[in-house]
């Protein structure tokens, strides 16, 4: 029987990524005694850049790929995105974890998640389609490279597992997982680890939710939060506009710096850049200093008002503003709310985690 597509793929071009998955690897390498800084060999960026407050660099999606290839050779033991995505929770998830507490019910956060999916720097191509047992969310990589399939799809599957439980409780399990590779040596760790039966082998990656889920009430159901964080997601989807790799750069300089006033004479000489170079280029792409600008300081504003712990005058401070009001302003105008609205309408989903 074919499958109908409910949703479109995620995005899957060149742009550049939020690389959580490398900073997972990282932070698993210092954990481990294990040397890092080889990984990073010959790229822009090193081993600093993923330890710090402001949380991971964008990469390519091709340098992604290089960093966890170097890495999955260095790091000991078998089925580590099995283990590391594991250890993820409901937080991990970000602004699209509230936003799948915040909808109606698990079908519609599982369409809002496959979505949005980018946002959180999924490296896979994800798509709902229909199942005889409900639905499948099915997995494609970008890459040939066998051995970052299977870690990029064992991470994901691990990882999702845990956010479906914290949604629908300890008793959810998917209904079956088929995946495109051959069995690894650790093939009987899936099934312990994922909860479901697991077919390896297959035609395609897919994970099987069957249908009596769907209808399930999400913990913090709220319309109005997940207007405004859908509006958010969407904002933060990564751009498909070429040069992927200097928008990418910029944005990465721009987070590090994200509580001073950068110049754009001095980003540009750090990418070896004219200033006149550097904004030709961002025109090229559809965009331009203020808004890369602005996007960065939108997105960590709205991560700090949603976790709740520091006081609008800090956030203001945090993101490059010696005045609140002038941050207010600038806010109200990014976002269409002032930070104490964003604050009040989505801190209802944070704090009713399960």
């Amino acid at each position: 029987m074919p499958h109908r597509r409910l949703s479109d793929p995620a995005p899957s071009g060149s742009a550049s990524i939020k690389s959580g998955i490398v900073a997972t690897l990282v932070s698993h390498g210092l954990d481990t005694g294990v040397a890092i800084a080889p990984w990073f060999e010959g790229m822009r960026v090193g081993p600093r850049d993923f330890t710090g407050p402001q949380g991971p660099p964008y990469l390519t999606y091709r340098e992604a790929c290089r960093v966890i290839q170097r890495a999955l050779a260095a790091l000991p033991g078998e089925g580590l995105g099995l283990l590391l995505g594991g250890r993820q929770s409901l937080g991990e998830f970000g602004l699209l974890g509230l936003a799948m507490m915040a909808s109606p019910n698990f079908g519609e956060a599982m369409r809002t998640a496959v979505r949005f999916a980018p946002v959180t720097g999924s490296m896979l191509d994800l798509a709902v389609v229909e199942d005889a047992d409900g639905i499948a969310v099915t997995l494609r990589t970008r890459t040939h490279e066998p051995a970052i399939e299977a870690y990029l799809c064992e991470e994901f599957l691990a990882s999702c597992h845990n956010l479906c439980r914290a949604l629908l409780g300890e008793g959810f399990a998917g209904k079956r997982i088929e995946l495109a590779y051959p069995a690894p040596a650790h093939a009987a760790r899936y099934a312990e680890v994922l909860g479901a039966p697991v077919a390896f082998g297959r035609p395609d990656s897919r994970v099987v939710i069957a249908r009596e889920w769907l209808a399930h009430p999400m913990p913090a159901a709220n319309p109005v939060a997940l207007r405004e964080l859908v509006a958010v997601c969407r904002a933060q989807m990564p751009s498909e506009q070429p040069p992927a790799g200097i928008v990418a750069a910029l944005q990465e300089r721009l987070a590090l710096q994200v509580a001073d006033t950068p110049r754009l004479t001095d980003l540009a000489a750090e990418l070896h850049l004219t200033e006149r170079t550097l904004r030709r280029q961002l025109r090229a792409a559809g965009t331009s200093f203020r808004a890369l600008h602005d996007g960065v300081r939108e997105r960590v504003a709205c991560e700090l008002l949603v976790a709740g712990k520091l006081p609008i005058v800090q956030v203001a401070a945090a993101v490059g503003f010696n005045d609140a009001r002038d941050f207010r302003r600038a806010f109200k105008r990014w976002t269409g709310r002032l930070p104490r609205e964003m604050r009040r309408q989505c801190g209802g989903c944070a704090l009713a985690r399960p």
